[in-house]
C-alpha cells in the first residue's frame, strides 16, 4: 500500500534523489527538467518557493510513499483556485506498472474534493505516455482535448468532483 504525505522540508533529500533516480525514465514520456533543476542550490531553492505557494494555498503538493516509507512518487494539485486545479504526478520506475499510480491519484481525488474543497481537477499528458492516460481515465477523467505539451502532441483531461467532508 502507498500513502500520501503533504510535501514538507523533510522529504528535499529524498525528493531530489528520486528525481535524480528516474530523470531518463521521466524524459522517456514527458519533456526534461534540465540540469540546473537537479543541482543541490536550484532544487533548494525551488523547493522554497513550492513551499510558500503551499503555505499560501495556492497549490497542494504531495509525496508518496510506499510500505517501507521510500518515496516512490509525487503528486501535485497546481493553480487552485475558483475550485479547480490541475494535477500533475510521476511515479518512479520502481513502482511502475503496479497500480500505485492510479491507487494514488483516486486518492488524491478524494482529499482534492474533501480537504481541500475543489470541485474539479484537469490533467495533461503526453500522447506518448499511455500509463498515464490510464491511469486518468481509470481515476474517471474524460478527454476534453488535444493540446501540444513541451512541443509534444498531448492529450487534455477534467473530472468533476464530489465534494465530500474530509475523513479517513
Amino acid at each position: 500500500m502507498v500513502r500520501l504525505e503533504r510535501l514538507r522540508q523533510e522529504h528535499a533529500e529524498a525528493l531530489l534523489a528520486f528525481e535524480r533516480e528516474n530523470r531518463a525514465y521521466f524524459a522517456r514520456t514527458v519533456p526534461d527538467r534540465g540540469d540546473d533543476f537537479f543541482r543541490p542550490a536550484v532544487f533548494a531553492a525551488r523547493l522554497r518557493d513550492l513551499l510558500t505557494e503551499q503555505d499560501l494555498g495556492i497549490c497542494h503538493f504531495h509525496v508518496l510513499l510506499d510500505a517501507d516509507g521510500l518515496l516512490v512518487g509525487r503528486m501535485n494539485l497546481m493553480d487552485a483556485e475558483g475550485g479547480s486545479a490541475e494535477l500533475g504526478y510521476r511515479v518512479g520506475q520502481s513502482a511502475a506498472g503496479r497500480g500505485v499510480a492510479t491507487a494514488a491519484v483516486g486518492q488524491l481525488c478524494r482529499l482534492a474534493a474533501g480537504s481541500y474543497g475543489l470541485s474539479a481537477l484537469t490533467a495533461v499528458t503526453t500522447q506518448a505516455n499511455p500509463a498515464s492516460r490510464t491511469v486518468l481515465e481509470r481515476n474517471g477523467f474524460t478527454r476534453t482535448g488535444e493540446p501540444e505539451v513541451a512541443g509534444r502532441p498531448g492529450v487534455a483531461y477534467r473530472r468533476v468532483l464530489e465534494r465530500r467532508p474530509p475523513g479517513p
